[in-house]
């Protein structure tokens, strides 16, 4: 065999065993719980701790609504932040006279630390803070604004998506193969994304115990029948515009859909300003019921 054809053969069994294990280290660093600070509540605001069906405890904050009866809305924040990002348009709804929650996801914030599994796991804690939410408010209607991950974990749990009476489905990914392969094309290009991504996919039966088409909200989103609001961006290149339209086109009840003209994935996700609030305000009157 030639010397150069057998350096390359080498070189080709080096590379491989140490392209995996730095897939393995990059994708154990992506999903590593990282607690962060949350400034405490302050009256009529309250800190609570809610516990998951697997025993994890969940940091929250509720703000009372005009009554104890009125309708309620459930902020469910981004990958990576905490309920502190959700924090303000808690408070503005809160203003307009409705119950809000708002938590930290397992792996972040004040929660406990676990790992962190794109919306899988996270959909226990969800399903946790809407019964709290559901019963404070003695079986009140509540609405919920699901962000990113916040949206997965609405739609994507083992028992299926999340009992509520309305969602908002902000900046939320289609499926976790063209989530990580959109991240990576934004960072380092279309070739690198389309190598890379499967040897990061393909973690989740390992590390979840699902195939990455068990972390879809797209599919699962056909099996909610509650009426939805589809929100993303045009220049978002972490969700693209043709991946929110076609959450949108799934979505079996009622639906509406908003592209934002400007913002990338982030700014998405905070969306604070008047339009959004106008927006949200206006379809929550017309599924949850108005705040009084």
């Amino acid at each position: 065999m030639d010397a150069s054809l057998r350096l390359l053969l080498l070189a080709f069994v080096l590379c491989v065993p140490i392209g995996l294990g730095a897939t393995w280290i990059a994708g154990s660093t992506m999903i590593r719980g990282r607690p962060s600070a949350v400034t405490s509540a302050e009256r009529p605001a309250q800190d609570v701790a809610i516990e998951t069906r697997d025993g994890l405890l969940i940091a929250g904050t509720f703000r009372p609504g005009r009554t104890d009866r009125s309708p309620a809305v459930l902020l469910l924040h981004g990958l990576g932040a905490s309920r502190s990002a959700t924090a303000p348009n808690a408070a503005w709804l809160a203003g307009l006279g409705y119950a809000t929650l708002t938590i930290d996801f397992r792996g972040h914030g004040q929660s406990a630390m676990a790992a962190r599994s794109f919306g899988l796991n996270e959909a226990m804690d969800a399903r946790a803070a809407l019964a709290w939410l559901k019963h404070r408010q003695h079986g009140g209607h509540v609405g919920v604004i699901g962000i990113s991950l916040g949206g997965a974990a609405s739609l994507i749990g083992v028992d299926g998506p999340i009992p509520a009476d309305a969602l908002v489905l902000q900046a939320v990914y289609p499926d976790i193969r063209r989530a990580i392969r959109n991240r990576i094309a934004d960072r380092l290009g279309k070739g690198p994304a389309y190598l890379l991504e499967p040897l990061l996919s393909f973690q989740a039966p390992i590390r979840f115990g699902v195939s990455p088409s068990g972390l879809s909200p797209l599919e699962a989103l056909a099996r909610y029948a509650g009426p939805v609001l589809v929100i993303g961006g045009m220049q978002d290149r972490s969700t693209l515009p043709e991946e929110t339209r076609s959450m949108f086109e799934a979505v079996q009840g009622k639906r509406e859909l908003w592209l934002v003209a400007d913002g990338d994935h982030g700014a998405i996700c905070a969306l604070a300003d008047v339009p959004y609030r106008s927006h949200v305000e206006a379809f929550m009157r017309q599924t949850i019921g108005p705040p009084d």
